[in-house]
């Protein structure tokens, strides 16, 4: 399989509520209980939280449709086919699904996926989903997993020890890193929840979603990156700052690039890096591709936070 692309991606969740179901893979997987059988129902090119799947196999075959896909997709595709959505694009899914079936010693299981939607949470839009924050439930009675969001993904060495702590004095020492670039401390009594949140709000994180920073998006920045015009991080910093001046609470993505690598979907309102601190808005419009309708050029991230003020007075005016 090294002849895959570096960015060929595969999904697998339990069926869970608190699973990454939004982004987009070229194989993903979720489980789904069909007249109390568990099946592993899979879909292609997608994501569950937007595609039905095209069938499922029992849980035990699992392992086996992975490789078949993989070996499947190696077969069939030509070398500038690197993703699954580039094979599919010329290739009827249905004959690849019949290349899948061959390998396979089970049979794919149409039926049992066919109109049947997935019992999914409702969509995201991109940010932090709602579900990266908080306080929930686990199977054990009593017991809690509390999870918090790291500022822009970067956890540095102070919040990691802090976090560390938190779980061996409350938890049971686990630590769990999200796809929301949060973390999760599972098996926490319920009556500490309280003060596990508390704990991590004071090294730094973030806990709820009214904080401008839970729904700021930013790419590595040139600060990381070669391809990057402008130092992504420190400027989305700055405009939380700025905008929790104002009350404000957005959904903002910044990228140093027009690659986007830091949203998987084009989100309400896009910086889009011109130069060192300084960036076109869009804001997002399903009747223009890319980020949407260019609102303003070449602004500063001062700017941009007065911009945003200007529009919330106005909106209140009107």
């Amino acid at each position: 399989f090294h002849d895959l692309s570096p960015k060929f991606a595969l999904s697998l969740d339990a069926g869970e509520a608190l699973v990454m179901r939004e982004h987009p893979h070229d194989l993903w997987l979720s489980a789904l209980e069909v007249d109390g059988e568990v099946l592993l129902a899979f879909g292609l090119a997608g994501c569950p939280g937007h595609d039905a799947p095209l069938a499922a196999v029992a849980l035990a075959e699992g392992h086996a449709l992975v490789i078949a896909v993989l070996d499947a997709f190696l077969e069939s595709a030509r070398p500038e086919q690197t993703r699954m959505r580039h094979l599919l694009a010329a290739m009827p899914i249905e004959e690849f699904l019949q290349a899948v079936g061959r390998r396979l010693i089970g049979p794919l299981r149409r039926q049992a996926c066919s109109h049947r939607a997935l019992e999914l949470p409702n969509p995201v839009g991109p940010g932090l989903p709602a579900n990266a924050l908080g306080v929930y439930q686990q199977s054990v009675a009593g017991r809690v997993a509390v999870g918090a969001a790291v500022p822009l993904g970067r956890l540095d060495a102070s919040m990691l020890r802090a976090v560390a702590q938190l779980a061996a004095q409350w938890g049971d020492g686990t630590l769990r890193l999200t796809p929301w670039q949060s973390v999760l401390l599972p098996n926490v009594c319920g009556e500490h929840a309280s003060t596990v949140m508390a704990g991590l709000h004071a090294a730094g994180l973030i806990c709820n979603r009214e904080q401008p920073l839970a729904n700021i998006i930013a790419c590595t920045g040139s600060a990381g990156c070669v391809k990057g015009l402008a130092d992504t991080k420190t400027d989305a910093f700055k405009l939380a700052v700025l905008l929790e001046h104002h009350g404000l609470n957005l959904p903002v993505h910044l990228t140093a690039c027009s690659r986007s690598c830091a949203a998987a979907h084009i989100a309400p309102m896009t910086l889009l890096a011109t130069r060192a601190g300084h960036y076109d808005l869009y804001f997002r419009d399903t009747q223009q591709p890319g980020f949407g309708a260019l609102r303003a050029r070449d602004l500063t991230i001062e700017a941009v936070g007065a911009l945003f003020a200007a529009d919330s007075r106005s909106s209140t005016d009107d």
